[in-house]
């Protein structure tokens, strides 16, 4: 396959170059290839006349898209809905990724591909828009929708909580907020399955199999590493952060094969 592949610097960026190393594989990151640019992107994606686009960019800073909105909506949303154009203009498969956060959160048995997207906060906002334009501009796509990412090469909830536990003997963590924890190895091996498969073109929902709770998740990160600072519970509300999370985020995989299940994939990642 001839894949060019977009934020290949990232965290989900560095598991898709190592999934695809066996292929053709083309790779644009900032500040070579920005998306902002659009007739610029055009030209080099015409230029390079990949077979796919798998775009892993995008502006992931939560709380930080609640003050740069405008650019946060540029990535995530517009610059998707040019990529979806220029695809659909070449020929090209776009592979793209969303979000849990696309969801309100108030569903507790969680979301299905095909249920209604009602976000919470702006980075949800823009990530709903890039769908949007995403699905407007072109029909060959696969769009997959992921959540709670860690992975070597990017900051994550996971060395996170191993940095904390060196500096403090008490962690804090929400435990009313529940979702399902991926491994960025296990989805861009799936990515590749997806297209070698041929799937129908759509909306995919691919996370770890299971789910659980940001502490719950620290508590298991903590029998893992064998560390001694304390876990700690606390509530979303004691907690504030900028950008308010949806309760349960949880993504229903309901078109593919289960990936395993997520305390295997973590110890698999500790290890």
């Amino acid at each position: 396959m001839k894949v060019l592949l977009l934020g290949a610097g990232g965290m989900l960026g560095h598991a898709l170059v190592n999934q695809f190393s066996g292929d053709e594989l083309l790779v644009g990151d900032l500040p070579e290839f920005d998306l902002t640019k659009f007739a610029e992107v055009k030209h080099k994606i015409r230029e390079m006349n990949p077979e796919f686009i798998i775009n892993a960019a995008a502006y992931t800073n939560v709380d930080g898209c609640e003050t740069n909105t405008a650019l946060c909506n540029l990535i995530n949303g517009e610059a998707v809905g040019n990529l979806a154009s220029i695809a659909k203009e070449l020929g090209i498969i776009l592979v793209h990724y969303s979000t849990d956060y696309v969801f309100a959160g108030d569903q507790e048995k969680g979301y299905q591909e095909e249920d209604k997207t009602n976000p919470l906060n702006t980075y949800g906002q823009s990530k709903e828009l890039g769908e949007r334009l995403l699905k407007e501009n072109t029909d060959k796509h696969y769009l997959i929708r992921t959540a709670w990412l860690y992975g070597p090469s990017g900051k994550n909830f996971v060395d996170t909580i191993i940095d904390l536990s060196a500096k403090n003997r008490k962690i804090p963590v929400v435990n009313d907020q529940f979702g399902n924890p991926t491994y960025t190895k296990d989805l861009a091996r799936s990515t590749r399955q997806i297209l070698v498969d041929k799937r129908p073109f759509g909306i995919y929902h691919q996370t770890n199999e299971g789910s659980c709770s940001w502490y719950e998740f620290a508590l298991k990160i903590k029998e893992l590493k064998g560390f001694k600072a304390e876990v700690i519970a606390v509530t979303s509300e004691q907690f504030k952060r900028p950008a308010s999370r949806p309760k349960y985020s949880k993504l229903i995989n309901s078109k593919l094969p289960p990936l395993r299940l997520w305390q295997e994939a973590l110890k698999d990642y500790l290890s």
